[in-house]
């Protein structure tokens, strides 16, 4: 399994419909994706961050994704979202919800 880590700086008073995008716009492309698994999303307690965690079946699944429909959640986001989101990629080592034990 693969994740996709976006950080994000929030405008200011903007949590609530960053949640509100996430949910009516966002979502619904990332589960017509390939490979997609899960969307977890934390918002900081001053509401002005958040990070996204994007779980995917495959390295070329989030490739993809990144390449093909990231774009457009970006603008999607753009009314809410400060400056440019930071994106780090990882190799998913351990989930006990989607019952995975590290390969080492």
């Amino acid at each position: 399994m693969y994740a996709r880590n976006v950080t994000l700086h929030l405008k200011a008073n903007s949590a609530a419909e960053f949640t509100r995008t996430l949910e009516t716009d966002v979502l619904p492309m990332l589960l017509k994706q390939t490979g997609f698994k899960d969307e977890i999303t934390f918002l900081a307690p001053d509401g002005q961050g958040a990070v996204a965690i994007s779980l995917w079946e495959k390295k070329e699944n989030a490739e993809q994704y990144g390449r093909d429909t990231y774009p457009a959640v970006l603008q999607s986001l753009a009314k809410v979202v400060e400056g440019t989101p930071e994106v780090e990629a990882f190799e998913v080592s351990n989930s006990t919800f989607h019952k995975i034990a590290s390969k080492n």
